[in-house]
């Protein structure tokens, strides 16, 4: 099925959409579930013995506390990812959407100060984060970032258990749930492959920007996708102001400095006239802009995911920037830009993965780097075939990037990483530009081999920190 781009492009908290955003969603589902939720017979120390649910509503089968289990990778890296804060708040009914970072942080204080929290925003419960349960090395068959929560009764009945897998971009998944289907794919527009995309844009006589935007107004009106695309940019370019505002060190006890602010100071004495000698260095920029306010926890684009936010930014902005295109008509560039972008990581996210946690930063770097290509490809006039050449280009050589957060935080080193890959993705649009979208190596074919070679790869290197620069780096970063 093609994924739509108001699903792919969300906005959320840093710093990771897999590790926060998801499991923050997954928390605020399950409490605001708890009103209807069955009431199990059984204790939770009892034999799994099947019995009879009755409904009923919260007030009359009050939660006494909430377990909260985390497996695999979500398990594993949960301290430097902001997991558990994350799910308490979501707990307390929170969204990753709407909540500000300086409300997590208030509740937070307020959560720690007191042990309880207020489930759902309205029942008290007492909670410790020190009781969360993690287990690294069990891992769930379906995915490996996987969490169960659970509702207790002051006597230990269960009132609601359920089982969430975090997929990866803020996507979850409930445990028995089938993928959701998209009535937008009903649309004739709609595809599964690039072979399929291009067949459509060869059909129709249309550029790829001009499908996706067909296929999204199968659902939306075509302003509120132009719209809603604009939105998106206005978030990234806010991170970015954002986060050049902010100075000192990032939290985490790695003690990475930010450098944003200060580079930009430099870039605008160095290059006042904005000459395009410096491009590199502004998109280098943007990207470590937006990944230093993620790590941060601060509000950004899952673009892809959080742990790739800064390429697609990076690379838009050299496209609005630098481009003929886009300095005759910015928006219209940026809006061509996205939809581009979304109809290939549609494809990364339905015939692959863009899970770290699942493939190594293959899935994440490398699909955000493969989109942006493509996306710069189209506001460079670029034909579908080249459009498609360039993705193909990005990811191809992005094949086997592994996921080794130091200390599992999502600095080292995943924020000059969204800078590298930004740059390479610029380099792939330019050299599909030179050729004439006649390539050897298909874009279907490079994905297929970037889901194969993420199943092959060891579960060390993928967002666990057990192996490469997490296991080689000597850091003492306290777990709490």
């Amino acid at each position: 099925m093609t994924v739509s781009v108001y699903d792919l492009f969300s906005v959320g908290i840093g710093p990771s959409s897999s590790h926060t955003v998801g499991p923050m969603r997954a928390a605020s589902r399950f409490a605001k579930g708890l009103g209807s939720a069955p009431v199990s017979a059984r204790a939770v120390s009892a034999p799994a013995v099947s019995a009879p649910a009755v409904s009923a509503p919260l007030g009359s089968a009050p939660v006494h506390s909430v377990r909260v289990e985390l497996f695999g990778s979500l398990a594993a890296t949960a301290l430097g990812h902001g997991t558990i804060p994350a799910i308490m708040v979501g707990l307390e009914g929170y969204e990753p959407e709407t909540v500000s970072p300086e409300t997590i942080d208030e509740r937070m204080t307020s959560i720690r100060a007191t042990s309880t929290l207020l489930l759902a925003g309205q029942w008290e419960i007492g909670f410790s984060e020190d009781e969360v349960i993690r287990k690294p090395l069990t891992v769930k068959k379906q995915h490996p970032n996987a969490l169960t929560l659970t509702a207790l009764t002051s006597d230990g009945e269960v009132v609601s258990s359920r089982t969430f897998f975090s997929i990866g971009g803020g996507f979850i998944l409930e445990e028995g749930e089938p993928p959701p289907v998209l009535t937008a794919d009903v649309s004739p527009y709609a595809f599964s492959s690039a072979v399929e995309l291009l067949e459509l844009t060869t059909r129709h006589g249309i550029s790829m920007s001009e499908a996706m935007m067909r296929y999204e107004s199968s659902a939306h009106s075509r302003d509120d996708v132009r719209d809603r695309m604009l939105h998106i940019r206005d978030v990234m370019v806010e991170c970015r102001e954002r986060s050049i505002e902010r100075t000192g060190t990032l939290p985490g006890g790695l003690g990475v400095r930010r450098r944003a602010g200060e580079w930009r100071r430099q870039l605008l004495i160095d290059d006042p006239d904005r000459s395009d000698r410096f491009a590199e260095d502004w998109v280098n920029l943007v990207a470590l802009a937006v990944n230093e306010e993620n790590a941060s926890g601060g509000r950004v684009v899952t673009a892809p995911t959080n742990g790739a936010a800064g390429i697609i930014p990076a690379v838009l902005y050299y496209a609005t920037k630098y481009t003929d295109a886009g300095r005759a008509d910015p928006d219209d560039a940026a809006a061509r830009f996205l939809l581009v972008a979304g109809a290939i990581g549609s494809l990364y996210k339905e015939r692959a993965s863009i899970s770290g946690a699942e493939v190594g930063c293959q899935g994440e770097v490398g699909s955000a780097a493969s989109m942006a290509a493509a996306g710069l490809a189209e506001v460079l006039g670029g034909t579908p075939q080249q459009v498609e050449n360039a993705a193909e280009i990005a990811m191809e050589h992005s094949l086997g990037l592994t996921c080794d957060p130091i200390g599992g935080l999502v600095q080292i080193p995943c924020i000059e990483r969204n800078a590298i890959s930004a740059g390479k993705a610029v380099n792939a649009a330019r050299m599909a530009l030179r050729g004439d979208g006649v390539h050897r190596v298909s874009l279907d074919e490079v994905i297929e081999t970037m889901r194969a070679t993420g199943a092959d790869m060891s579960s060390k290197y993928k967002e666990t920190a057990m192996g490469g620069l997490a296991l080689s780096v000597s850091v003492n970063v306290p777990e709490c």
